[in-house]
């Protein structure tokens, strides 16, 4: 058996464009009549394991999810679901879907969604009631079950379709932004449903713009910019090992002190150093190859208190950032 559940084999898709107003604009600018959403996109996603997708927004994390789904055809290349080519209608019945804001119909209950997508996978009765109350239970809608989804909250309709997505309980669950709306403990339950998920043995291929949560997660991460697969790995490959930056956090007598302290002579000469005052705190911030050392001397000097010295390593954030101004992608609308 493969170890290969998903898998993109140079997917490229194009849109034709249709909006007037934008066919002019391009005109204007010498473009194509064609949107390049996603361009020769290779990459896996294992069994068993989490994988993050991440790019800004337009990138084609979307376009390439919908793709996988079989909502959009591909321009070129394919891509395969449990080793099957999409459309792939019977891997489908093994796999949990939640698009980017999904609509549902706002008449129905939580319960009555859930039973509804159940029937569509061909569930009896009873199963579909079981599965139904134990999941609603599971991402927090016990107690809302019988409201209709008109009187929900954006994050309860993001836990209601979380519900749904796994209602068949699939060995593959895609989820297109699945923590858009939710509040920081709502965030938190969805990244304990996704790791329970990867240990029962599923997988799980989700997109964010939240990056702490890729990095709680994630075993894998692809990223993607202005269509083009940019990197792809575990972040250990990813990231770099080396010291970025140092933060150092000094405390003074008073707040008086601490903005003496903050702008005592030679914190402002090396380039990239900043600081900033909170209280009786002063905030500083070295750049790679300063001299910490000198910096703690000025500090006894002044009779600052120590409070801590960290050495910071490239963040996700940073890989993020350094991929998209690599790929001289300034801004990008909701295209993909």
């Amino acid at each position: 058996m493969s170890d290969s559940v998903i898998r993109f084999d140079r997917l490229t898709t194009h849109f034709r464009v249709k909006n007037l107003r934008e066919l002019l604009a391009r005109a204007r600018q010498g473009a194509g009549l064609r949107v390049r959403a996603v361009t020769e996109l290779s990459f896996e996603v294992r069994r068993g394991e989490i994988m993050g997708f991440l790019g800004p927004n337009g990138a084609g994390k979307s376009t390439t999810i919908r793709t996988l789904m079989g909502l959009i055809h591909a321009t070129s290349g394919a891509a395969y679901l449990m080793g099957e080519q999409v459309p792939a209608r019977h891997a489908r019945e093994r796999v949990g879907f939640l698009p980017e804001s999904p609509y549902f119909y706002d008449f129905l209950t939580a319960t009555e969604l859930c039973d509804l997508v159940g029937r569509l996978y061909g569930l009896d009765h009873s199963t579909r009631k079981r599965r139904a109350g134990e999941l609603l239970d599971r991402v927090g809608l016990g107690d809302a079950r019988a409201r209709r989804l008109r009187t929900f909250s954006k994050g309860m309709l993001q836990r209601a379709g979380l519900a749904q997505a796994l209602m068949n309980d699939p060995d593959v669950v895609v989820l297109d932004e699945p923590m858009s709306g939710l509040d920081p403990i709502g965030r938190k339950e969805v990244r304990d449903l996704i790791i329970s998920l990867r240990d029962a043995g599923k997988t799980v291929f989700f997109s964010t713009h939240i990056l702490s949560d890729l990095e709680l997660i994630c075993d894998r991460v692809a990223i993607i910019v202005a269509g083009k697969l940019r990197d792809v790995g575990p972040l250990s490959r990813l990231l770099s090992p080396k010291i970025t930056h140092t933060e150092i956090v000094l405390r003074a007598r008073d707040a008086e002190g601490a903005s003496a302290l903050a702008g005592a002579a030679g914190w402002t000469d090396v380039i990239g150093a900043r600081t900033r005052v909170v209280e009786d705190e002063a905030f500083i911030t070295l750049p790679e190859g300063a001299d910490v050392d000198a910096y703690l001397a000025c500090a006894h000097s002044h009779r600052a208190a120590v409070v801590s010295v960290t050495p910071r390593k490239e963040s996700l954030e940073d890989l993020f950032l350094r991929e998209v101004e690599s790929a001289g992608v300034k801004g990008a609308g909701d295209r993909a």
